[in-house]
């Protein structure tokens, strides 16, 4: 296909997208359990957009003509890698198959993505309106699966030009190692994060607060890039865990195909009993538990919000990432230790 093919291609899958919002937002929300109105009024419509912002690059990708002494000639062509593995994780599927798959199809490579094995369906979906839109047949190959059969087969295969992973900082590792023992093929790692969120003395603490609850609890707390240490200066200490723990209780858990819900339940059982241990670990470790901790309802993996007062910064809840709606909270005196 011709760039300008390409392109075309990638703004008619936009197209697709916003035309069945509604199915594929019920599908993401059916797959990781995140409120519906965040699948059809955010996650979508960024997907396409970004869709949208990668076909514009199709016929932008250029080369470069380098100086050189004598009669000589250089000159750089920038061609597609070949074949593109991509394995995306279960907490944003939607978007991340966006991320990965646009710019890798508006370069002219081939992919095979391998979705996370809890979510696979918004994937699919998407994958047949690509072809809907003229992608070929073998451009695009979705393949569900788990980690150590699907992803190693990937990761290790002798045809796989180019890796591109999401997820944990240990899977990453392994990644990194398959790669190396095949054909040494290029690796681009997302991995986890344990991301400050630092409310200064002179801050608006209501905003701070409102913000702050967001950067954490936003989509179950399941984000790479959740604000999951908050730093709070000693002068609004007090009154920003009170507005926090007032804030937290009036979250909306539930039913995440129900309006006005705020968060939906956790992706699967393995991850509510591991967050649900880091509730443990911060009692445990002397932490003050402000509110939740427990819980909600006795069906399905429903968390109540949680907020952890008088953490220490050696405290495992503040050291490791936790992929859940808890909230820790620390206090510094002097902002040159805060952004240490």
């Amino acid at each position: 296909m011709t760039a300008y093919e390409r392109c075309r291609v990638l703004l008619r899958f936009a197209d697709l997208m916003e035309r069945h919002n509604d199915e594929i937002a019920a599908l993401e929300s059916w797959d990781g359990g995140k409120p519906l109105e965040q699948s059809a009024g955010g996650e979508v419509p960024m997907a396409a957009r970004c869709m949208r912002y990668y076909a514009g690059w199709a016929d932008k990708i250029h080369g470069m003509v380098v100086p050189a002494d004598g009669p000589h000639h250089v000159q750089v062509l920038r061609e597609p890698i070949g074949v593109a593995g991509q394995i995306i994780p279960w907490n944003f599927p939607l978007l991340m198959f966006a991320w990965k798959v646009g710019p890798a199809l508006a370069c002219g490579n081939a992919v095979v993505l391998k979705t996370a094995e809890q979510t696979p369906l918004s994937a699919l979906y998407v994958a047949s309106l690509l072809h809907e839109a003229g992608l070929p047949d073998g451009v695009l190959n979705v393949v569900p699966g788990f980690g150590p059969t699907a992803g190693a087969a990937l990761c290790s295969h002798m045809g796989v030009d180019k890796l591109a992973f999401t997820g944990s900082t240990g899977t990453g590792k392994i990644i990194l190692e398959l790669a190396a023992r095949s054909n040494l093929k290029p690796v681009t790692l997302e991995l986890g994060g344990k991301s400050p969120f630092i409310v200064m003395d002179d801050a608006d603490v209501d905003q701070a607060v409102e913000l702050a609850h967001r950067a954490l609890f936003f989509n179950q707390g399941q984000c790479c890039c959740a604000g999951s240490r908050t730093f709070v200066h000693e002068s609004v200490y007090d009154e920003f865990v009170e507005k926090s723990k007032a804030r937290a209780q009036r979250r909306v858990v539930g039913d995440p195909f129900k309006k006005g819900v705020e968060q939906g339940p956790q992706i699967d059982g393995q991850q509510f009993k591991k967050i649900l241990g880091y509730v443990k670990s911060g009692v445990d470790s002397g932490a003050t538990l402000v509110t939740g901790g427990e819980r909600v309802g006795s069906r399905g993996f429903y968390i109540q919000p949680t907020v952890f007062a008088d953490v220490e910064d050696e405290m495992k809840i503040a050291q490791e990432e936790i992929f859940g709606p808890i909230q820790s909270i620390l206090k510094f005196r002097y902002r040159q230790l805060a952004a240490k």
